[in-house]
């Protein structure tokens, strides 16, 4: 009997994902454990596999949105009618297809031997399209600083696929130039050198659709803020005894500490002293958590993922310096799973990387709080009556007054600020 793939949910706050491309095309044999498609959730992009061993009947979606549970695909043996399976599975076709007889997704392919992609200049007056180009190009494109302004690619209906990105590079592709597209013409050297020169013409706009990252962070982030009652602490911090361990310790570390690294690690000693900050609110009750989760914010692409580093007092600096860095590159790559981004108890974001001195964050839930890390900045402060240059660093800690009140909130700074000016307290 025919099988009917529906979306399924691939993490916990995904409430629809995006079908980005189909690696099969309707009448392929399909094994269980094989790739269909790739499919855009709120969190990543990620491979959808197939449980089924058979053939692919019908592809309901062919591109774009599909609500948890909707039916994207039928597989079965030949000659099966797909539509009856559908009807005896209690969902409807959500077919988006012109020609469901004789739609079929192409396979990205990359181009042709003789093909060779150069750079031509582009009209900006068309920068109100939208780039087609599937995620992972765009994630390779913006780390190599090419611009996908105007591209046309091998992939279906002119979509840019990541083996034209590669194809462009290793053919000699500039990078950081000016708006390009990719043809399937042949080498012209004026148009490419025509790239560089600059354009004084730009109008118009460029409209994007909303990622589903970027909705699931606006829908959430607007919860928190509006539904918990925030408040703010600011503390300044003297880094001068940090500055001097962590140039000890890199001197004979095998992974250079990170100062983001002693804020963790710093962090996570000054939770175990206040349990009331690891904590979330459940609306009757109040859940103070044993387990020490510290989120980690990284910015990415489409916006704002948070991978957990787990039982953070438990770690070493170089065991939170690995794992922060192994879940950055993932979370850049969109390559976290749901696993990796869950059972956060506490949050930290640190812009300081950006020259931000201070800054305040909004909760991410199910935290009751949030703490903003910004830049080490060399200040006048006085030390013991006479004015000297030290290295402050200021944080804030975002509170939801649900769950913590401003002593408490206060207390734990105190601890954490401690943890800091006297480093040798995170080896105790």
């Amino acid at each position: 009997m025919a099988e009917v793939i529906k979306m399924p949910r691939m993490s916990d706050t995904m409430e629809e994902g995006v079908i980005v491309s189909w690696l099969k095309n309707e009448g392929d044999a399909v094994e269980s454990g094989e790739t269909l498609a790739e499919v855009e959730t709120d969190k990543a992009t990620m491979e959808l596999d197939s449980y089924f061993d058979g053939f692919l009947l019908h592809i309901a979606v062919k591109e774009g949105a599909v609500p948890i549970d909707g039916v994207i695909a039928v597989i079965g043996e030949k000659g099966e009618d797909w539509q009856a399976a559908i009807d005896s599975a209690g969902g409807a076709s959500n077919d988006k297809s012109n020609d469901n007889a004789s739609s079929t997704i192409a396979k990205e392919e990359p181009p042709t031997t003789n093909t060779q992609i150069h750079i031509e200049q582009t009209n900006q007056s068309h920068s109100s399209e939208r780039i087609f180009a599937s995620p992972l190009a765009k994630s390779i494109a913006a780390e190599q600083g090419i611009s996908l302004t105007g591209m046309t690619g091998s992939g279906d209906q002119g979509r840019i696929i990541k083996r034209d990105i590669e194809a462009f590079i290793s053919n000699g592709g500039s990078l950081n130039v000016a708006p390009a597209v990719l043809t399937k013409t042949g080498s012209d050297s004026k148009k490419a050198a025509s790239a560089l020169s600059p354009n004084y013409n730009e109008e118009g706009f460029e409209e994007v659709n909303v990622s589903q990252m970027r909705k699931t962070i606006a829908r959430r982030l607007g919860e928190s803020k509006f539904g918990a009652p925030h408040f703010y602490l600011t503390m300044e911090i003297n880094m001068d005894n940090a500055y001097s361990s962590r140039k000890s310790m890199n001197e004979v570390a095998e992974t250079k500490i990170s100062f983001n690294d002693i804020v963790i690690k710093a962090a996570a000693m000054a939770l175990k002293k206040h349990p009331a900050i690891n904590s979330s609110w459940l609306g009757d009750k109040i859940r103070y958590n044993k387990a020490i989760n510290i989120g980690v914010a990284v910015a990415v692409d489409d916006g704002l993922l948070v991978p957990v580093v787990n039982q953070a007092n438990f770690k070493s600096l170089s065991q939170i310096n690995a794992e922060v860095r192994h879940l950055a590159g993932k979370a850049k790559d969109k390559k976290l799973q749901p696993n990796e981004m869950q059972g956060n108890t506490f949050t930290i974001s640190n812009l300081g990387m950006f020259g931000i001195e201070e800054f305040t964050a909004i909760i991410n839930p199910p935290d009751a709080c949030i703490l903003a890390i910004g830049g080490i900045q060399d200040k006048a402060i006085v030390v013991d009556g006479q004015l000297s240059v030290g290295k402050i660093m200021k944080v804030t800690l975002s509170c939801d007054h649900r769950v913590v009140d401003g002593a408490t909130g206060a207390k734990f700074l105190n601890t954490f600020k401690g943890m800091l000016e006297d480093p040798v307290r995170l080896l105790i």
